[in-house]
């Protein structure tokens, strides 16, 4: 009985405080990606073609999330039934997402107007119990055209 007590409060604090924290980060990287949709950040491995050609740099942004008790327990049950694991929809969403805004953070703070051949790399680094995921890291790379004015 106790047990089932620890478990439905852990999952309800799993639930509570990650449901906050996805919220927040969510508006976050609204913001910032607002403020950044002028830096493009293509996959197209060729630049567009220059008279003089620009200078490039190598930039990159990375994060780790870890899945919270609630996301887990929901995955676990899922596994049970199959198909579609929507509870880490949602986490590797937003990963994604905040590492190609790091990346092209990195890109403005160097001056970069855009970005291009960017690859994105997706990593489980955590196992939990019984091999299920404990957090996952995404990790941005790709190439800053630096256009200098004349």
């Amino acid at each position: 009985m106790v047990d089932l007590i620890v478990l439905l409060v852990l999952l309800a604090l799993g639930y509570g405080f990650g449901r906050y924290a996805e919220k927040t980060h969510y508006r976050s990287i609204i913001k910032r990606e607002k403020l950044l949709r002028k830096i493009p950040a293509i996959a197209s491995k060729f630049p567009p073609m220059y008279r003089n050609p620009p200078e490039t740099i190598l930039v990159t942004g990375g994060i780790v999330i870890s899945v919270d008790y609630f996301k887990r327990f929901v995955a676990s049950l899922r596994n049970i039934i199959g198909g579609r694991i929507t509870s880490y929809e949602s986490l590797l969403d937003r990963a994604r997402r905040e590492a190609i805004l790091r990346m092209k953070e990195q890109a403005r703070d160097q001056g970069g107007s855009m970005v291009f051949n960017v690859k994105i790399e997706t990593a489980s680094i955590s196992k939990g119990r019984k091999n299920t995921i404990g957090s996952v890291e995404v990790f941005a790379y790709g190439t800053a055209l630096l256009i200098k004015s004349n």
